[in-house]
């Protein structure tokens, strides 16, 4: 029988161990949840806390209470994967709570056990065995990422039925919201002014709480854009800079060539990521990267252009392979440098010292960023900081942006789009929808070439650095940041590579303008570079179009449109740009 004491053996931020200072036996917010559940008493519960913030501790503590209380008699974990089942079996082990992950072929289960951990497709093929189950025996159901039960009718059916006489019922999520309107089970929504129904937790431990506390890193995104060209089925042949205002499918078909391993692009982002690997392990030795992948062929490929990077074979995932979870806890385990994955690990699978990240899929709706993101913000120690690396494409900069900001899942569209109370994060959901279905599509192209950019860092929803060549001595300034910071220091570090990547700047074009050999063009071009990379930082910060401040430059400065202005304008144009970019 499992008791409260029992609970001592086991981490609040389990698998991994909690970050120095952060907590003894229960963290703050794991204490509150827990006093706001008894306090409510109530047959449901909803508890959203960001990933890495320990909520599977939250959830055992709940059942070992329930348990010695004899207000229960047996638990059941419904869960998204198979091997999200045996975690969920070791964790509830070490507080003295047994669960059968089912692992074996045979019916039946060992009067041992307490209950069993079971996933959702699980409950959807055995609805009536396990809706007796719960009838005979006073049951808590603990739902792990609830949201999934919207992942197909039969699901969130499933659960519905199987656990509607359940005594209790806990679901835990880290991202409650979804791109469709699909109800889900067992979560309470309530109807907002714009007409609006949104869910309704009982308890919320957001990112923002989540770092204030030092409970989860503090995430920095290198943004990576270039050059692409591409040959459609029709036979046309198309160009377009990564990260500049495109269209909808343009976007797509220039992210969808950057990700091609045919492409140079992946192969520098990758060498990049490598190197920002070896310097964290400088402070971290046993850190781990990450690379998450759009489909198996790819993930294949991004795994040899490692091996040759990295001399080490990176150990790789994918959601057939039988042996995928028994891979992902020996790479957790070990200290190999990488894991390439497709879907496998983008959720609720824990491997803490993943500390590096590329995201290398074509998939884009906040749902699965957010839970990508949330497989490296675990923290083990204070000071340490996450590194992901992604294209620079608007949707992906718009979800970094707002790592910090709460979504409810919603259920409808306001009542009066016409009157202003549309809303525009709905907007963006449907959008990210529309543009992954557009991405994921293949064959629909032949990469030309992809040659990769550094572009900028965001870190804390602020951009930093002006593009430059991969391998170059500006993008080694902010690859070789330390392993370990604290937030501030991350921040500070960042302004302070940015003056001397601009200084350094200064000087080059100085000597150009000096150096009588340097022809008229060539001059002209760098400093266009010049204008226009900063003409990107100053759109990003203010959030709008590169054509509004090249405009606005050009109203305040004078002079005539930038293919025809002189070096003198150019100039006045760049030092104009730079106060904005002060300004901002």
């Amino acid at each position: 029988m499992p008791t409260p004491g029992a609970f001592d053996a086991l981490s609040p931020a389990f698998p991994g161990r909690a970050a120095w200072g952060t907590a003894a036996r229960l963290r703050a917010w794991q204490v509150e949840a827990l006093a706001r559940y008894r306090m409510l008493d109530a047959s449901d519960f909803l508890t959203v806390a960001t990933p890495g913030a320990g909520k599977t501790t939250f959830a055992l503590r709940v059942a070992t209470d329930l348990i010695s209380e004899r207000r229960i008699e047996q638990v059941i974990v419904v869960t998204p994967t198979e091997h999200l089942k045996v975690q969920w079996a070791e964790a509830a082990a070490k507080v003295g709570l047994h669960l059968d992950p089912g692992l074996g072929k045979k019916a039946g289960r060992s009067r041992q056990f307490h209950g069993q951990a079971i996933t959702y497709a699980g409950v959807a093929a055995a609805v009536h065995r396990l809706e007796a189950l719960t009838v005979r025996s006073k049951t808590l159901v603990i739902f792990d990422e609830i949201h999934h039960a919207g992942d197909s009718r039969s699901w969130g059916e499933g659960i519905r039925q199987a656990f509607e006489l359940a005594t209790r019922r806990l679901c835990l999520t880290g991202t409650p919201f979804r791109s469709d309107t699909d109800p889900i089970p067992y979560v309470r929504y309530v109807e907002g002014a714009d007409g609006v129904r949104r869910s309704d937790p009982d308890y919320v431990y957001g990112y923002a709480e989540a770092l204030r506390d030092q409970v989860v890193r503090p995430v920095m995104f290198l943004a990576y854009g270039g050059g692409m060209r591409w040959r459609t089925r029709a036979g046309d042949e198309l160009a377009a800079n990564l990260g500049e205002p495109l269209t909808k499918d343009l976007t797509a078909q220039a992210w969808r060539t950057a990700l091609d391993p045919a492409g140079e692009w992946m192969t520098a982002v990758l060498r990049s990521a490598d190197r920002r690997l070896t310097e964290v392990r400088r402070h971290v030795p046993d850190a781990g990267g990450l690379v998450i992948a759009s489909n198996q062929r790819q993930a294949r490929a991004y795994a040899r252009v490692l091996e040759q990077l990295a001399g080490e074979r990176p150990t790789v995932v994918l959601s057939d392979d039988a042996a995928a979870s028994r891979k992902i806890e020996r790479f957790s385990a070990s200290t190999e440098r990488w894991m390439v994955a497709v879907r496998m690990v983008s959720e609720g699978v824990d491997v803490p010292r993943l500390a590096v990240g590329v995201y290398a899929t074509a998939t884009s709706t906040p749902l699965f960023f957010a839970q990508a993101v949330g497989r490296f913000v675990r923290s083990r120690r204070r000071g340490e900081i996450a590194s992901v690396f992604l294209p620079t494409v608007p949707i992906l900069l718009a979800h970094a942006s707002t790592m910090e900001k709460q979504r409810d899942h919603a259920l409808g569209k306001p009542a009066n789009p016409e009157e202003g109370l549309w809303d525009p994060e709905e907007a963006m959901l449907a959008e990210a929808n529309r543009a992954r279905r557009v991405a994921e599509f293949e064959g629909e192209q032949e990469t030309l070439e992809a040659i990769a950019a550094f572009d900028h860092v965001l870190f804390d929803a602020a951009a930093y650095g002006l593009q430059s060549a991969p391998a170059s001595e500006e993008e080694a300034d902010y690859l070789g940041l330390p392993g370990l910071l604290e937030p501030d220091q991350v921040g500070a570090l960042l302004a302070e590579r940015q003056r001397r990547q601009l200084a350094r700047r200064d000087r080059q074009a100085r000597r150009e303008k000096e150096s009588p050999e340097v022809s008229l063009h060539r001059a002209l071009e760098s400093r266009r570079k010049e204008l226009n990379s900063l003409v990107s930082q100053v759109a990003r910060l203010r959030g709008v179009p590169h054509s509004h401040i090249h405009a606005g430059l050009r109203r305040e400065a004078g002079g005539p449109p930038l293919a025809q202005a002189t070096t003198e304008q150019v100039e006045d144009r760049i030092a104009m740009a730079r106060r904005w970019l002060a300004a901002s």
